[in-house]
């Protein structure tokens, strides 16, 4: 699934191809992804203007000068594509946007993702935008904000990393390699982390973040980035599928300690090192 990284690289490549261009037109050839796309979307947002682009969490929201905004989630393995000029649609485009700057085209396989709307008048913001999080790079958070939201949770502290009602947009991948870079056992109950180790933690969370987009965020199965090209963020991976390896900072005896190990937490692979994270 896409994570924070991912959908902000995404984010911006629209906000520069498309801009602050009017919709012409929608052409949906498939409305049943997660949500059924609403009937009415083409007549709700054709021949408005876009006026503002916006990540929240793992959504994206376009802002359109009618009040209406438009929500786009890729789920396991929604793409983004952007055309200046209309191109072959391929299986699995189901929504083809024409601006007056290029096409938007939503691309699912799996069709897990979203693509839906809500009116901004109506004050009222769809369900699963609600009980969110902060963004992890919100100045208004800090390690005491962390590690007052951990003290009533004993899931070990990878799980509670993705709970998004405690940060939103850490994904699976970036879990790991933050609590990797913390020095923080995966494992660890959250509620045993002191305030020094949230102040840690939140840190390295940001910075492996803020590395990743600047990457372009990392592709491993079905991300692309819109233009096609691939991120590279995951040649930076220090423990994430790094099975056996030796991690980046560690010179342990891999005879001894197996390198970086592979557990499952949550349903979800975690990677860590033993000798490192504590």
């Amino acid at each position: 699934m896409p994570e924070l990284p991912e959908v902000e690289t995404i984010k911006t490549a629209l906000e520069k191809a498309i801009g602050l261009s009017t919709i012409i037109n929608v052409s949906i050839y498939n409305k049943n992804l997660r949500e059924k796309i609403p009937d009415d979307l083409p007549q709700k947002i054709i021949g408005a203007r876009i006026c503002k682009y916006e990540r929240r969490a793992k959504y994206i929201l376009i802002h359109l000068n009618n009040n209406i905004c438009l929500i786009l989630h890729l789920g396991m393995s929604g793409q983004i594509k952007i055309c200046q000029q209309e191109s072959e649609r391929i299986k699995h485009d189901h929504v083809v946007i024409e601006t007056t700057n290029g096409f938007i085209t939503y691309h699912d396989a799996r069709r897990f993702g979203l693509l839906t709307y809500f009116d901004e008048k109506e004050n009222v913001l769809p369900a699963f935008l609600h009980n969110l999080g902060p963004e992890p790079f919100d100045s208004k958070i800090n390690g005491k904000y962390l590690y007052q939201k951990l003290q009533a949770k004993k899931v070990p502290i990878k799980v509670a990393l993705l709970d998004q009602s405690v940060i939103v947009g850490i994904g699976n991948i970036y879990a790991s390699e933050s609590l990797y870079e913390a020095r923080i056992l995966p494992i660890r109950p959250a509620n045993s982390l002191s305030l020094q180790e949230c102040t840690r933690l939140l840190r390295k969370v940001r910075e492996v973040l803020q590395k990743a987009i600047s990457a372009g965020g990392s592709t491993l199965r079905d991300y692309h980035k819109p233009d096609g090209s691939l991120g590279y963020f995951q040649n930076m991976h220090c423990v994430y599928n790094k099975t056996g390896s030796a991690c980046p900072d560690c010179c342990c005896d891999l005879k001894k300690t197996g390198g970086i190990q592979k557990i499952v937490l949550g349903g979800r692979s975690t990677f860590f090192c033993s000798s490192l994270q504590k």
